[in-house]
């Protein structure tokens, strides 16, 4: 009698546990956002063993039930998955770009550069030779020694507050939004095309897990709220200051929110993911020797088609850098 009380309990728990998850995960309320901190794979984690520990406690059918209702609601929710639709996919590969369909590729990298005392990171980027670097966490100076090292003194860069744009093609001018971790710059490739650059920093996470206190939950919506604002301002001067959506914009940088997050969702309908739309590989860059959360990321509007990307360890950032290919149509 015992057995089956506490499996009918496992299976009620495990029950609501998925209902709550996949209403936290899909609508996004911004007073639940300290539950999406997370990744869904750890809530799904608990879940699954609560439906397999009801099934050895009542061996019914109802449990297996729910453990393969968890496991579709990982597949089809969970980030880390998208790339299983990517089979047969080629990564990029160090050295330049490799062409597509005999077209070159321009290849982005951006990178937070958040422990510089390590040493210079630019030997790791210059095993990808880029076009296009997008750093953040960093100062002046060391965006200077970055495109010194990466390009001979023969590249462009612009740099802003903790952030930095090194390029090695010509920056044409520079938007700076002085309230915002953002910055804006017109890069012109060498057949006289031009596009907007957007680097993005948006503020540092909340990472108070106490969810037993109350002020932990109004710490994470609030810290939601000032990401979306700062995403959504940064947007607006792109807009402003362009012809936007028709300019063509690669959109990038850290920020301190994974994937799954709503503030991805003011992107959606005018750029799209890198890493969602052809990633390969564990695309997870944060924490770089253990990384659970994909908040890194390379968007792209309709004039640039991802063609390749994926992520790369470097031994002096505690993130894992981001490697895209595009064909500039």
């Amino acid at each position: 009698m015992l057995r089956r009380r506490i499996g009918w309990i496992m299976v009620v728990l495990s029950l609501a546990l998925h209902l709550v998850t996949v209403y936290c995960f899909t609508r996004q309320p911004d007073r639940l956002a300290a539950f999406t901190v997370m990744p869904i794979w750890l809530w799904g984690g608990i879940g699954l063993a609560l439906s397999t520990g009801a099934f050895v406690f009542l061996k019914a059918s109802l449990s297996l039930v729910l453990t393969g209702v968890w496991a579709v609601t990982l597949l089809v929710v969970a980030d880390e998955a998208r790339v299983l639709a990517h089979f047969g996919k080629s990564p990029p590969q160090p050295g330049p770009a490799a062409y597509h369909k005999g077209t070159p590729l321009i290849r982005v990298v951006t990178m937070n550069c958040a422990v510089f005392d390590m040493g210079s990171p630019a030997k790791d980027i210059a095993l990808w030779q880029p076009d296009v670097v997008l750093l953040q966490d960093t100062h002046p100076h060391q965006v200077r020694r970055i495109a010194d090292e990466l390009f001979g003194g023969h590249g462009d860069y612009r740099s802003h507050l903790t952030i930095g744009v090194v390029t090695k093609w010509k920056i044409q001018r520079e938007v700076r939004n002085p309230a915002q971790r953002s910055q804006q710059v017109t890069i012109q490739t060498p057949d006289g095309r031009s596009f907007e650059v957007l680097n993005l920093h948006l503020v540092t996470a909340a990472t108070d897990l106490r969810l037993w206190r109350r002020e932990s939950w109004r710490e994470h919506r609030i810290n939601r709220a000032v990401r979306q604002n700062e995403l959504l301002a940064a947007l607006t001067t792109l807009e402003q200051t362009t012809n936007f959506p028709e300019t063509p914009t690669l959109l990038g940088g850290d920020f301190n929110a994974p994937a799954t997050d709503i503030v991805h969702r003011f992107l959606t309908r005018d750029f799209t993911d890198a890493f969602a739309a052809t990633g390969t590989g564990w695309g997870n860059t944060y924490h770089r020797r253990f990384p659970i959360l994909r908040i890194d990321h390379l968007y792209s509007s309709a004039a640039f088609t991802p063609i390749r990307c994926g992520t790369s360890v470097s031994r002096h950032s505690d993130h894992r850098m981001v490697i895209a290919d595009y064909l500039f149509r």
